[in-house]
């Protein structure tokens, strides 16, 4: 028997919550959304903030009329947002948007710190990386060296630290800096990214954090304890992970880093002269960073999440988060046939918001497909676009499907269980999705031939049901919508 819950906000703050969808056994029921680990909802209060600004819209760069002022006070207000949300000294670090998630971003900083330091010629990046903060380094640096976890496969834990000392005093000199996530998309293990900087700043090497998995679900301050020391050099996360979607990318960083050479990117905005012969680029932040008019709505947005997120306290949204991830690890652990990866013992090793696991003998894609078409749970299956990391957590499991890895049907036949199901929270959920996860879990162990006999697998490995289906169009359909809004235009179609 569950614990009533109820999400720390209401669920006016989040609409899509109300969402239906008819099942393939007939009910129409209310999502249950634990896929918050991929994009998490809308938050409505922060999107009517952005809504608002519209009625003032027009580009920034410019204090020529009352609505650029207006932008572009509101621009920077979001910027200012960032800056206190992880406590930054305004004076040193610069907070960037670009792109529309921190995929662009940490490209931009391995161009750039590759280029700083061209004879610091290796970049340490951890195992449990999202390949937006592994690719970029391995495409930019002369030479990527993983930084091992903890623990052994399919419980490893975070970042080894001795591990991590050693690999510093053997490549001495050597190490430009390190990628390393705050929290894993996958597990929601948590590094210990302050003790990180301090081993990295002993050898001067830099920190580039990838904290996309993290700010949604915990604070997280540049110093955990004001020391120099343990600051970290560079804070990466997507807006769209923090309930604001279509908001951008943005960065925290040290503006030392940034200095004394030209932007990666140029274009309008970012120069304060520009003449046949050359152009000057400016000094000021976080203007010389970005080029270009900005996603101004999107950036305000994600201040006003910013914003609202301090007010109600990160501690407090932690605080009711654990318990509920605390229960559904504890529930999932003890399920026979339920296999949790990364180390359970959230003591030892904490969890942000995660749980990522496989039912014994069913496919990743079967039980997300099963839980979606009979349960109305939304939850992600696959690699979560960090595949070395599932690769190693899956290891032991895809030594036991005793395969002939010669076999010209090797490939085929190990594919459907190179993957793994992941469910994640956020601000919204609540006991009532766990306990319509488990159940789902629980009907799936009990009746898994009834369940398999019920799809097919297409040619890019989704099982699709034998019967049941749903258009998207007929959930949502963007030409409809449109055409009905131009029945009440009052100008014909003939002149638009």
């Amino acid at each position: 028997m569950s614990t009533v819950s109820s999400p720390i906000l209401a669920g006016c703050d989040f609409p899509a919550l109300a969402t239906h969808y008819p099942l393939a056994d007939g009910r129409e029921t209310r999502r249950h959304y634990l896929d918050s680990a991929a994009s998490t909802l809308a938050l409505e209060s922060a999107r009517q903030v952005a809504d608002a600004l519209l009625a003032h819209y027009a580009n920034t760069h410019s204090q020529a009329h009352f609505s650029a002022r207006v932008t572009s006070h509101a621009y920077h207000w979001a910027h200012r947002q960032v800056l206190r949300f992880l406590r930054a000294d305004s004076e040193r670090y610069s907070a960037i948007f670009a792109g529309s998630g921190c995929t662009a971003l940490l490209n931009r900083l391995a161009r750039t710190l590759a280029a700083r330091r061209p004879e610091r010629d290796i970049v340490l990046v951890a195992t449990l990386e999202h390949h937006a903060n592994d690719l970029p380094h391995r495409k930019h640096a002369r030479q990527v060296i993983p930084i091992p976890l903890t623990g052994a496969a399919p419980a490893l834990g975070a970042v080894d630290l001795a591990a991590l000392k050693g690999l510093l005093e053997r490549y001495a000199g050597r190490v430009n800096y390190l990628a390393v996530a705050a929290a894993s998309n996958v597990t929601g293990i948590v590094n210990p990214v302050h003790d990180i900087a301090a081993l990295a700043h002993a050898h001067d090497a830099w920190v580039v954090v990838d904290a996309s998995q993290y700010l949604a679900h915990a604070p997280l301050a540049l110093s955990d304890t004001g020391a120099v020391e343990r600051e970290l050099d560079a804070v990466v996360f997507s807006g769209h992970k923090l309930y604001a979607p279509g908001s951008p990318g943005t960065a925290v960083i040290r503006q030392a880093l940034l200095t004394d050479r030209e932007p990666d990117e140029v274009g309008g905005g970012m120069v304060d002269d520009v003449t046949l012969a050359g152009y000057q680029v400016t000094a000021r932040f976080p203007d010389r960073e970005e080029a270009g008019t900005p996603n101004i709505v999107g950036a305000v947005q994600l201040g006003a999440v910013l914003y609202l997120l301090q007010n109600i306290d990160m501690a407090r949204i932690h605080a009711a988060e654990q318990r509920l991830l605390r229960r559904l690890v504890t529930e999932l652990t003890a399920l026979p046939g339920v296999r949790l990866y990364g180390d359970p013992d959230l003591e030892r090793t904490p969890r942000l918001g995660v749980a990522s696991f496989n039912l014994v003998g069913l496919e990743h894609g079967l039980v997300a497909a099963v839980l979606n078409d009979y349960h109305n749970v939304a939850v992600r299956n696959g690699c979560f676009c960090a595949h070395p990391y599932v690769r190693e957590l899956l290891k032991p499991d895809l030594w036991a499907l005793d395969l002939d890895v010669d076999a010209a049907d090797a490939e085929a036949k190990i594919r459907p269980w190179r993957g793994m199901v992941r469910a994640s929270l956020g601000l919204y959920s609540t006991d009532a999705d766990i306990d319509a996860l488990l159940t789902g879990i629980r009907d799936l162990l009990a009746r898994p031939e009834y369940y398999r006999a019920l799809y097919t697998v297409d040619a890019e490995g989704e099982f699709r049901h034998r019967t049941f289906s749903i258009a998207p169009a007929t959930l949502f359909d963007p030409e409809a919508l449109l055409d009905r809004a131009l029945e009440r235009l009052s100008v014909s179609r003939h002149v638009l």
